[in-house]
């Protein structure tokens, strides 16, 4: 689910138009996401005619548009909690060897659930498919639950943690109350952000957006035993603040960490730290670059290790790289690896990277403003998330190309209001 380079190429200008004041038989539907003029017909990516479609009152997804993966299941299931709007799925994960849900995909969705079951019918009217393999959903939401603080959920095998985060994050800052997390399963899997990207990178610059939650690793999980447990107290907001994020700056210092999991020896860890270290070196070139990365080897359900290196600029960008260790696999190896995926994002020449470009949109989208951040090349889950949340939340975004290689992405978010908070004196009303 983690966004990649390879399987298709890159947007150089897109789009995305859309007005959902008043809802029609079919939404709005995006510009066609086409390549450079120079690109051959066979690579425009273009979304499905009928990919998001709403009739009687139910908004129809086609899971098989764009990414056509868990990411579509994560925003939509996000989105049609907080705006209360039942959805239909079909095609899960239509682009994937194997569709339909996996335990990962489907703990999440549950989580949401159990958040929003304030409702007055059986669940049997509410929801079906969620299993499992399953290949379409349906899902209509309650209120939030109300009275409960806590909320707790267990993929039950290595599946990535984050991932659930992702679905319950846009959930929990609209909550009528602090709440608490608690998730089990893989805190460091692979095709995923690791648990220590999430904490280093995005919770820093999510806070921009005014968003505020403490993460804490009680035990790692590493595959394929999973069982690793994280606590997420989140603290809700009114409203969202719109951000800007256009100046890279810099890099003035690199932080990071490289840990392994007993009975491996820390020494592995001061390894692959030391081998980051060496290859950022020679990249920065000279260049007077703070470093900080710690070896550590921390409690662990199952034998593992990796490693999350930042970049961090004189304008507040922190730019993210990661590695995960494997059976064979030399520490240095790995350090190379998180340093090769640092360097591959600083090259890309955007104030966030690619690994968290996507995970801004839904929030983007939902704040009271304009929001305008500098991103390199547009990742395919970047596409699929401003598809959705044009078409469902009716936000409106623009991307344009730079001349540097980098893009902007201007989002004209929907104003989204917290209806159990209290209003503030002097704030302004968006939509609930």
């Amino acid at each position: 689910e983690f966004p990649t380079f390879y399987m298709f190429s890159i947007v150089k200008s897109i789009k995305f138009v859309s007005n959902l004041k008043v809802f029609p038989r079919r939404l709005h539907q995006p510009r066609s996401l086409r390549m450079d003029p120079s690109a051959p017909a066979s690579e425009v990516v273009k979304p499905a005619e009928d990919c998001v479609l709403r009739k009687d009152g139910i908004v129809h997804i086609d899971g098989s548009t764009l990414e056509g993966g868990g990411q579509i299941l994560r925003n939509c299931t996000s989105l049609s909690a907080l705006l209360q709007e039942p959805i239909q799925i079909t095609r899960i994960r239509g682009k994937r060897p194997k569709p339909g849900l996996a335990a990962q995909h489907l703990t999440g969705i549950n989580l949401v659930k159990s958040m929003f079951s304030q409702t007055a019918g059986p669940d049997s009217n509410r929801y079906s498919g969620l299993a499992v393999k399953s290949t379409e959903l349906f899902f209509h939401p309650g209120r939030f639950t109300k009275g409960r603080t806590q909320f707790e959920a267990d993929v039950g095998t290595a599946g990535a943690l984050t991932l659930v985060l992702q679905v319950a994050m846009p959930c929990a800052v609209f909550a009528p109350h602090e709440i608490t997390l608690k998730l089990t399963g893989g805190t460091n899997a692979d095709n995923a952000p690791q648990i220590d990207y999430t904490e280093l990178v995005f919770r820093p610059i999510i806070e921009r957006f005014g968003v505020r939650f403490d993460l804490n690793v009680e035990r790692r999980g590493y595959y394929p035993k999973g069982g690793g447990l994280v606590t997420v107290r989140c603290t809700p907001v009114k409203r969202l603040q719109p951000v800007t994020i256009l100046d890279r700056g810099h890099v003035v210092r690199v932080s990071g960490r490289a840990f392994v999991s007993p009975p491996l020896d820390v020494k592995i860890a001061s390894r692959m730290a030391s081998a980051c270290r060496i290859s950022l070196n020679r990249f920065f070139d000279g260049a007077k670059v703070e470093f900080d990365i710690k070896a550590t080897q921390d409690p662990a359900m199952g034998t593992g290790a990796a490693m999350v290196v930042t970049a961090h600029t004189s304008t507040g960008c922190i730019i993210g790289g990661s590695a995960l260790g494997a059976r064979g696999k030399p520490a240095e190896t790995v350090g190379d690896e998180a340093a090769a995926s640092l360097i591959s994002n600083l090259k890309a020449g955007g104030c966030v990277d690619e690994y968290l470009q996507d995970q801004l949109i839904l929030f983007m989208a939902l704040a009271n403003g304009t929001s305008r951040i500098r991103t390199g090349e547009l990742t395919l889950h970047t596409k699929t998330s401003i598809h959705f949340a044009s078409c469902i939340a009716g936000a409106k975004f623009d991307v344009a190309s730079e001349a540097d290689g980098t893009n902007v992405i201007t989002c004209q978010g929907i104003g989204f209001t917290n209806s159990y908070l209290p209003e503030d004196d002097g704030s302004k009303k968006g939509r609930q």
